[in-house]
C-alpha cells in the first residue's frame, strides 16, 4: 500500500485528490495539512511514501519544508512531489534541486496523477516528462555557468551517455531502445550512474546532467 500526505492550503484541492487516491486499491491518504509546518509534522509522524507538496502555502512554503525533508536522514524513504497552479513555476526547478522527486500541475489528468505516484515510488520515471522537460530547459538557462565535469570522473562513458538521455527526460524504455538494449540492462546503468553520484533519484540526475554540462538548453529530444 502506497501511503500519500497532502499538503495544500486549500481544502477541495486536498479533498479533490483524497477522493481519488483513496479509490484505489494501492494506495491511501495517510493524512492532510494546511501549511509546510504541519506537513513537515505529519510527515515526522506518519512516515508516508510520498507527499503532494503544494508550493505556495502559508507558515511554511513547500519549498522550504521539502527543503527541510529532505535534508532529514530519518526521512530518506519520503519522497516528495510538488504541485504547482502553472508548468512554467518558477520555484519548481529550484524545488526539485532541494530535493523534490518530480511536479505536477494541479489540473494534471487523474491518471496522470496515479500514475506519478505510483512512478516516484519506484523511482522509475520523472514526472510530467513534457513539461518537465520545458521548464528544466528554461531555468537551467538561467541558472549558474556549468561546474566542471570532474564530477562525472567516476562514471563510464556508458553511464556518462545513460545520464544525458536522462537528462534529456527519456524514460528507461526510451533509453534502452536509443542505445539497442534491455530495458533491465537500462535500469541497471541508471540505478549504478545515481549510487555514483549520489543521486536521490531521477529528478536530482538530470539536474546534475544540467549543472555538469553533460547537458545543455536546447538539448531536448
Amino acid at each position: 500500500m502506497i501511503r500519500v500526505l497532502l499538503a495544500d492550503d486549500q481544502s477541495l484541492v486536498r479533498a479533490g485528490f483524497k477522493a481519488l487516491l483513496d479509490a484505489q486499491p494501492d494506495i491511501e491518504v495517510a493524512g492532510e495539512a494546511a501549511d509546510g509546518e504541519e506537513a513537515l509534522g505529519k510527515v515526522r509522524e506518519l512516515r508516508p511514501d510520498v507527499v503532494l507538496m503544494d508550493i505556495r502555502m502559508p507558515a511554511l512554503d513547500g519549498l522550504a519544508a521539502t527543503r527541510r525533508i529532505t535534508d532529514d536522514e530519518a526521512l530518506q524513504g519520503v519522497k516528495v512531489v510538488m504541485l504547482t497552479t502553472f508548468e512554467l513555476d518558477e520555484y519548481v526547478f529550484e524545488a526539485i534541486r532541494a530535493g523534490a522527486s518530480g511536479f505536477l500541475v494541479k489540473d494534471t489528468e487523474p491518471d496522470e496523477l496515479l500514475r506519478a505516484v505510483r512512478a516516484v515510488v519506484e523511482g522509475d520515471a520523472l514526472l510530467s516528462p513534457g513539461v518537465t522537460r520545458r521548464l528544466i530547459a528554461e531555468f537551467a538557462a538561467r541558472s549558474k555557468e556549468p561546474a566542471a565535469e570532474g564530477a562525472l570522473a567516476e562514471l563510464t562513458e556508458r553511464e556518462r551517455e545513460v545520464m544525458a538521455l536522462v537528462g534529456i527526460g527519456l524514460s528507461n524504455e526510451e533509453i534502452a531502445r536509443r542505445l539497442v538494449v534491455s530495458p533491465l540492462t537500462a535500469k541497471t546503468h541508471v540505478s549504478r550512474t545515481m549510487v555514483k553520484l549520489g543521486a536521490r533519484d531521477r529528478a536530482q540526475l538530470v539536474v546534475l546532467a544540467y549543472e555538469s554540462g553533460l547537458v545543455r538548453p536546447g538539448w531536448l529530444g
